[in-house]
């Protein structure tokens, strides 16, 4: 007897799995999932989207299909906000912002411009996270700077660096350059995204920029060719040199004191979640957990790992749980020290 009751206490948990299973699978079959792109078409975080677009939607119960919806604005800020407080919580949406998106939010909680909590967002995780790539100061080989030296010369002419928002990767970075390492630079912010910028760098409006590694050789490979038009100088969000530029020095190694160092560490801290995806809040529990099972399986995927080879992205993902743990860290920086990285990301 008590073998036939465990018998049927199996069958009913068994039942309830499949149905609950079955119930994500009806929710989603015929139904269309958003991803909100929070830059415009072309840049890095954009072919990130697309390429998980492509090859998710068959891992998903329900097999949805993925539309892509490019919403550039303020560094990424306008997409966030939007994913947070607008887009459905019923797991019909979800989508890619900066890097920096979580640290804007734990530096400054007064900031009415951001309108999210970076620790309530149903996490997916992170396609990067940042082991195989880096985050580089590039720069025109005509430009008047010929090297480190030249750039960190008192009183020689500055390195024309564009960015997008306050705050983002791209405009937090020339600052550190500016203010920690004494680099001689005029950072000049507002371009839309990725798209606008590799255009104002072609036509030497500005004379470069910071940005992903695997972004650079996905949309621009020949840039860095020895008859390209760019050098990389500086290796950001690595606490090593990048092994194919073994030459390259990493900004940590730039620091002039050891304070400096350490800040630097705490501002690259987000390179760790460097391709971040996530839901609303209150997305239903079953729902997020089959987008989250979805989204890893999805970067074991033979056919994405082929396309992600061809467009050469980085491809080291970590989940959400990680992606959250991270920024939990990130939470428990001393109020201080969040204080400077904050001073330092709002210089202007």
């Amino acid at each position: 007897m008590l073998m036939r009751f465990a018998a049927a206490l199996m069958l009913v948990a068994g039942g309830a799995g499949a149905g609950k299973a079955d119930a994500v699978e009806d929710f989603y079959k015929g139904k269309t999932i958003t991803m909100i792109v929070s830059y415009g078409p072309g840049g890095g975080y954009d072919n990130y989207g697309r390429i998980l677009a492509q090859h998710m939607s068959k891992h998903i119960p329900g097999k949805p299909t993925i539309v892509i919806n490019n919403m550039p604005g303020a560094g990424s800020l306008k997409g966030a906000n939007y994913i947070y407080n607008v887009a459905p919580k019923d797991g019909t949406a979800f989508g890619i912002f900066a890097r920096n998106i979580p640290l804007l939010a734990l530096i400054d909680k007064t900031d009415q411009n951001v309108q999210y909590d970076p620790l309530k967002f149903t996490w997916l995780g992170s396609s990067s996270s940042g082991g195989d790539d880096a985050y580089v100061l590039i720069a025109r080989k005509d430009a008047k700077n010929k090297s480190i030296e030249d750039m960190r010369r008192p009183g020689g002419p500055p390195l024309i660096l564009g960015s997008t928002g306050e705050g983002t990767s791209s405009d937090a970075m020339p600052i550190v350059l500016r203010d920690m390492l004494g680099f001689n630079i005029k950072p000049i912010a507002g371009y839309t995204d990725s798209g606008a910028l590799y255009l104002a760098m072609e036509r030497n409006e500005i004379e470069g920029r910071t940005t992903g590694l695997s972004s650079l050789r996905a949309n621009k490979p020949d840039w860095l060719k020895p008859d390209g038009i760019m050098n990389i100088y500086v290796v950001m969000g690595r606490a090593t040199r990048h092994p194919d530029y073994p030459n390259v020095p990493t900004a940590r190694e730039l620091a002039k004191t050891d304070k400096d160092r350490q800040l630097i560490e705490i501002i690259e801290l987000p390179y760790s979640l460097s391709r971040p995806f996530a839901a609303p809040p209150g997305v239903p529990a079953d729902r997020a957990a089959a987008l989250q099972k979805a989204f890893m399986e999805t970067h074991k995927d033979p056919d994405y790992l082929k396309d992600a080879e061809r467009m050469k992205i980085d491809v080291s993902p970590i989940d959400g749980n990680e992606v959250l743990r991270l920024i939990q860290n990130i939470a428990k920086v001393p109020a201080e020290q969040m204080k400077q990285v904050e001073t330092l990301i709002r210089a202007n």
